[in-house]
């Protein structure tokens, strides 16, 4: 698997832009990446160097509409989450550093 394929995209929320202070950057990556392969990506991507990485899968949510048609039933996308620290000496990622 590439790099550009196993990082889909930043995770923007409240908490990951605070964490950004700590050089704690979150990650939504593909479901079947696993932690060394992120770590990989993430310092070839970024040029930069991970401490560690942390991984969450979440379930995706039950969803049901009422439409003209009926009740649609259905389901949100399971989603990966990666939690990369990098370390101290490292260099911050530009892309964030431009958003805070």
């Amino acid at each position: 698997m590439k790099a550009y394929d196993i990082i889909k995209k930043p995770l923007m929320s409240e908490k990951s832009y605070a964490q950004i202070q700590d050089k704690v950057y979150t990650f939504i990556v593909d479901k079947n990446a696993n932690k060394v392969e992120i770590r990989k990506a993430v310092e070839e991507i970024f040029n930069v160097q991970v401490e560690k990485v942390n991984t969450v899968t979440t379930k995706g949510e039950a969803k049901v509409r009422n439409t003209k048609s009926g009740v649609v039933k259905g389901k949100t996308s399971d989603i990966k989450k990666a939690i990369v620290t990098l370390k101290k000496d490292s260099k911050p990622i530009a892309f964030f550093e431009s958003l805070s």
